[in-house]
């Protein structure tokens, strides 16, 4: 059985470097650095600033001792016809951390983003059409020093 296993491992290894040899899996850009995403984002962040006050549930920390895993829940099941939940964290790079599209789900998700300094954490449910949100701010600490 251990033969099989590592001429398994030999075959796929040496068809993972074959393609990085021709260049099928070069690497490229990060998404959060293009052009289409940044536009995006600023416009997720335009949508916050005109958004009305939510009815739904936004879950974070207060105080985050590791900025890098962040936990945050939006509940927004009591509300009809969630077509999408964002979550923009305003003192990153780029705003925009996550977006779903629930088309036909529960308005209801959980996460985790990276935060790289304390901010404020702003949840958008679009429902029926219109945008609404709820802002937190949420405390970044260094080593859970309190500072």
């Amino acid at each position: 059985m251990k033969r099989r296993l590592f001429l398994k491992s030999a075959m796929a290894g040496s068809a993972v470097a074959t393609a990085i040899g021709a260049g099928l899996l070069a690497p490229r850009a990060v998404m959060a650095n293009s052009d289409a995403f940044k536009a995006i984002s600023s416009k997720m962040d335009a949508a916050a600033a005109s958004a009305g006050k939510g009815s739904f549930t936004f879950k974070a920390p207060k105080i985050a001792e590791n900025g890098a895993v962040v936990p945050m829940t939006v509940d927004a099941s009591s509300m009809a016809d969630v077509s999408n939940i964002s979550i923009l964290v305003k003192e990153n790079g780029t705003p925009l951390c996550c977006s779903f599209n629930m088309t036909g789900a529960n308005g209801e998700v959980s996460t985790r983003v990276k935060m790289g300094k304390t901010s404020a954490v702003t949840a958008l449910v679009t429902a029926g059409g219109a945008t609404t949100a709820v802002t937190q701010e949420v405390k970044v600490t260094i080593g859970g020093c309190g500072g």
